[in-house]
């Protein structure tokens, strides 16, 4: 008699967590309905990321940028990517931006890499045999009242590429990685909670993502999975886009080396509406794969110099540059990339030295450079003047310009998008810049 009663108790107390959870759920959804939200994107170096080094120098940093915009500029090779691969491949312990998100019911908070080259949301789920260490606990998928296992086939399973089912009717993912890195399990659905700034919980039942049960590589104990913010129609951008936020959302970049620790955030709904004055777009090409978001780059102007764009690996048309957040720097092929840094370096009335262990392109010693040319970037339909803190990196000793020639695609990088809002309408197709001071919260 008394096990039934402690069963009877656990019971109750166990339905009312999850009606608890389900009305916060319906009132948090109808707000974000209403409204928008937004939510802190936690830079890897910001004293509130636990990648954060306080005895590393700004020199350190600056070439740790370099070398993950390095590792990043290889993933997005076209000879790699195609409208086949079943996942954006990205280098995961190299992720520059990281975002705290909640699964399940109750919410279990997950620290993931935030990324917008790359689609699914996963992260370790237990039993995990085969996982990486990760400090934090896993998810166990049995504690979520509304956990829901994929069955093969169903629309959820066939949206992801590379799947299979396992033997009781089960859809099963892969995804692989660029640096041998990997993860495989089970697809599902689930409450996603994010936690706005403003303290609001703003869950989105049934979305889908992969419950990793045999993961490896390149992964940091210190994250816990990873938040894909692309184009896809897994990431959590197309899932929670259906929804509330209408297929807006936007962010604002604090500059790197910034001294104030304001976090950069991304905003969603109507918190994701760029307008205003000095509001300037341009629209998004469609092109594979979707996970991407092409632009395309007609020109850049050194003063009144015009340079024309000739092309990239993604060609030499529309859609012939990467928008990422998740690079530093800004790559341009080389002959192109050359010409810039010509007409850069001509107008500038001091001696360039030799940059640091050949990283860079274009460098001077720091202080030597006390006026620098005014640089534009036009994409259709859109002039975007940059400030010197996008194109310039200085580490007390050193500046250096961010513009760095590659053979490999044409990528527009975050550095260039500080102290800018940045709005993506995916159901318009257009990106938008408005001159902001990211730093002000």
């Amino acid at each position: 008699m008394e096990e039934f009663v402690n069963y009877r108790s656990a019971f109750c107390f166990s339905f009312v967590v999850s009606l608890f959870f389900l009305c916060l759920s319906v009132i948090s959804s109808t707000e974000a309905t209403h409204g928008g939200f937004s939510i802190e994107l936690i830079h890897r170096d910001s004293p509130k990321s636990p990648f954060y080094n306080p005895n590393e120098t700004p020199n350190q940093r600056l070439r740790n940028a370099f070398r993950r915009s390095i590792n990043r500029l290889n993933s997005f090779d076209p000879n790699f990517v195609s409208s086949n691969t079943p996942q954006a491949d990205i280098i995961p312990n190299d992720g520059i931006y990281l975002m705290r998100i909640s699964i399940g019911t109750p919410p279990v908070e997950i620290l993931a890499v935030a990324d917008t080259g790359s689609d699914l949301i996963w992260t370790q789920c237990s039993p995990c045999p085969r996982c990486y260490e990760q400090d934090a606990p896993l998810f166990d998928p049995g504690m979520s009242s509304t956990y829901k296992d994929t069955p093969c086939p169903s629309t959820q399973c066939s949206s992801l590429r590379k799947t299979s089912c396992s033997l009781n009717g089960m859809c099963r993912y892969a995804v692989s990685y660029g640096d041998k890195s990997y993860s495989n399990g089970g697809l599902a659905t689930d409450t996603v909670t994010l936690s706005s700034t403003t303290g609001q919980s703003v869950p989105f039942p049934e979305t889908i993502f992969g419950c990793g049960h045999d993961d490896g590589g390149n992964f940091n104990s210190k994250t816990t999975g990873i938040v894909g913010l692309g184009g896809g129609s897994v990431s959590l951008i197309t899932q929670i886009g259906t929804t509330s936020t209408a297929g807006k959302f936007s962010y604002c970049l604090v500059p790197l080396f910034s001294e104030n620790t304001i976090s950069s955030k991304i905003n969603f709904g109507s918190n994701g509406i760029v307008s205003g004055p000095g509001v300037v777009s341009t629209p998004l090409a469609a092109k594979d794969p979707k996970t991407f978001y092409f632009l395309t780059l007609e020109a850049i102007s050194v003063g009144n110099k015009r340079i024309v764009f000739g092309g990239s690996s993604f060609g030499n048309s529309e859609g012939n540059i990467i928008i990422d957040s998740g690079t530093t720097l800004t790559f341009l092929p080389e002959e192109f990339n050359s010409e810039l840094l010509s007409a850069v370096s001509s107008s500038i009335n001091a001696e360039p030295v030799q940059p640091p262990n050949q990283q860079f392109d274009l460098c001077y010693a720091a202080g030597s450079v006390s006026q620098v040319p005014e640089i534009t970037i036009h994409f259709t339909g859109a002039d975007v003047k940059l400030s010197r803190s996008n194109f310039i990196l200085s580490d007390g000793q050193i500046s250096c310009f961010i513009f760095t020639g590659s053979n490999g695609p044409a990528i527009y990088g975050n550095l260039m998008q500080a102290n800018f809002l940045i709005g993506y309408d995916t159901e318009k197709q257009i990106v938008s810049f408005k001159p902001t001071d990211c730093t002000k919260g």
